[in-house]
């Protein structure tokens, strides 16, 4: 039997749909789940392989300069030693704030500990704070430093090695402390540190010559990490260096450094960071243009990286002094307090830091709206409601014209079927009456498939939102979801548990896919039933394809597309009910056309 233009039309657009979503699902979560597998293992391997070398890095040629950013180094050991053990190899100045806790090491004023006190590894409220910085010597190094360089003049500065003074003990928001050095020929470097009750540092550099020769120094800053990389990275997320150039987001990739070498900005402004998918460390150097550079090298059997940046250079004759001020954002991407920064001290592009993607036009403000709803009803699953009820209303319009259109074609069903029957042997003659017929009763074929291509763009931008935000982390909804963000937990191929037993990975569905499948069920029994039976059948088992897909997606995403169907559903059918009582007449236009 042969289709006509318009149902070839809609079983096109029936497929790339499921296609893209089928596509979205292999891309944006089994991929990076077995990704995370692999690091889990690479990592581990690498543990296990490590050998008794030298831990510090071989200065890069970049490094060489004495007006670059120095590459991590410490002395020669036999092992990675444990986070505990190492912090212990140096004074420190306690950290404590409502959001952080941890330490400054004194030697090489580095900041190098730091865990994220509301933040944890897992939902469980005694789990570990998650551990941002670490250590250089640790296997999961990741620290930050801010300092002079010589710059045209010989002056001894203080390094990673230098063992700093403190007027304090700890750091709290309402309490900063002042670190100091004096180097042989009389010149104090000071820093003066402050914290927010976030994760801002300020800290205030400042040089005093008290020699008898003019100096020339240049302020410098890094961040620098040890990093075992996943053979594959995410599709959906940037982790890795970022920073400002040319006025706009530059995100660079962990393996174009490791493969092409060091990136350089020249004169750029804003800040520079290494960002993970929930959370971010960033310098932020006072208003002015800097050199910024990032670089891999290896050390350890360790990939190593670093983005460093350098200012311009300050000429201090004897008994002058010069101040750099410099802010060091260590923590989570919290969206309200990037954009509080952002604008509070000018730090342009600075809620990008959270990768809301090509689709910022669209992802940026669902975000906003669900954080804002969720201050109203505190969840973000009734949010996600809501914002459901607010995307249908802005479409009611178009989805009620649709669906109009889906009434009137069911009910001309029965002509289309006659015209088919008559025309078997003939399929030029039946698409040209096939699309008479839909002229002469108003009914456009593809009008069915306009408002789910419209909720495309807002479905991924919802999964984006879902995906990459802090917010969602871990936020629950009712009964048996307890994080939006992550898959439903629940199995029916177990009887939620009561059959003891492991079911492949393609059966692992739980309750809520489920019920989505139902309402695309529901909702094509209240559509017009295709009249070609290829089509048909490809309808009638789309939505146990879609069960599959939706399996394996957060269940906040399920629960948005759920309560849409559903929300459909009740909308189709009053439209339904009310086309059948009052079915469409043709326009006089038409009429005329057809007594004519």
């Amino acid at each position: 039997m042969h289709q006509d233009s318009g149902d070839n039309k809609n079983l096109l657009l029936a497929l790339l749909i499921g296609m893209a979503i089928m596509i979205a699902w292999q891309f944006f979560y089994e991929m990076p789940r077995q990704r995370e597998v692999a690091a889990a293992k690479q990592a581990e391997q690498a543990r296990l392989d490590a050998l008794p070398k030298d831990t510090h890095a071989t200065p890069l040629p970049e490094a060489k300069s004495e007006t670059s950013p120095p590459v991590a180094a410490a002395s020669s050991q036999q092992a990675f030693p444990s986070r505990p053990h190492a912090l212990e190899e140096s004074p420190r100045i306690a950290i404590e704030s409502g959001s952080l806790h941890g330490s400054i090491a004194l030697k090489g004023a580095r900041f190098d500990d730091l865990t994220l006190a509301r933040y944890h590894e897992t939902q469980d409220e005694n789990s570990q704070e998650v551990a941002l910085l670490s250590p250089s010597r640790t296997q999961q190094a990741y620290f930050a430093e801010l300092g002079w360089l010589p710059a045209g003049s010989h002056v001894t500065v203080p390094d990673a090695n230098t063992v700093w003074s403190s007027t304090d003990s700890k750091l709290t928001p309402g309490n900063p402390v002042i670190l100091y050095w004096d180097n042989p020929d009389g010149v104090r470097f000071e820093l003066e540190v402050s914290v927010d009750e976030h994760y801002l540092f300020t800290v205030h550099q400042r040089i005093i010559n008290h020699s008898k020769a003019t100096v020339s120094l240049a302020p410098y800053g890094l961040i620098n990490r040890s990093y075992i990389e996943p053979e594959h990275t995410y599709y959906i997320l940037h982790e890795g260096p970022l920073g400002i150039k040319d006025d706009a987001l530059n995100e660079v990739e962990y393996k174009d450094l490791r493969e092409n070498g060091s990136q350089t900005v020249e004169n750029t402004h804003g800040w520079l960071g290494i960002a993970d998918k929930y959370w971010l460390t960033a310098i932020i150097p006072e208003k002015g243009t800097f050199k910024l550079t990032y670089q891999h090298y290896p050390q350890n059997e360790q990939d190593r990286y670093q983005a460093d940046m350098l200012g311009t250079a300050v000429k201090l004759t004897p008994g002058g002094d010069a101040t750099y001020t410099t802010r060091l954002f260590a923590g989570a991407k919290e969206v309200w307090l990037l954009d509080k920064y952002s604008e509070e001290y000018g730090i342009p592009l600075f809620d990008r830091a959270v990768d809301f993607g090509l689709l910022y036009f669209l992802t940026k403000p669902i975000f906003l709206m669900l954080d804002y709803f969720n201050s109203l009803l505190g969840n973000f699953g009734l949010a996600i409601l809501l914002l459901t009820v607010i995307i249908k209303t802005l479409l009611f319009p178009l989805a009620n014209k649709s669906y109009s259109s889906m009434a009137h074609m069911k009910m001309i069903m029965p002509k289309m079927q006659e015209i088919r029957e008559k025309y078997a042997d003939d399929p030029v003659t039946m698409n040209k009456e096939v699309i008479a017929l839909y002229k002469r009763e108003g009914v456009n074929p593809a009008a069915g498939c306009l408002p789910m291509l419209i909720q495309i763009p807002v479905f991924f931008s919802l999964y984006k939102v879902l995906f990459v935000t802090i917010e969602m982390r871990h936020a629950p909804f009712f009964g048996w979801i307890h994080d939006l963000s992550s898959k439903d937990p629940t199995e029916v191929f177990t009887l939620f548990g009561l059959i003891p037993w492991n079911p492949p990975s393609m059966l692992d569905i739980g309750a809520l896919p489920v019920i989505l499948c139902i309402t695309m069920i529901l909702q094509q029994r209240l559509g017009p039933k295709p009249a070609d039976p290829t089509q048909a059948m490809v309808m009638k088992y789309m939505p146990y394809f879609f069960l599959f897909v939706f399996a394996k997606f957060p269940a906040g995403l399920v629960i948005y597309w759920t309560w849409n169907n559903i929300l459909s559903i009740i909308q189709q059918w009053v439209i339904t009910r009310n086309a059948e009582k009052n079915p469409p007449k043709p326009s006089r236009r038409k009429a005329a056309g057809k007594e004519a």
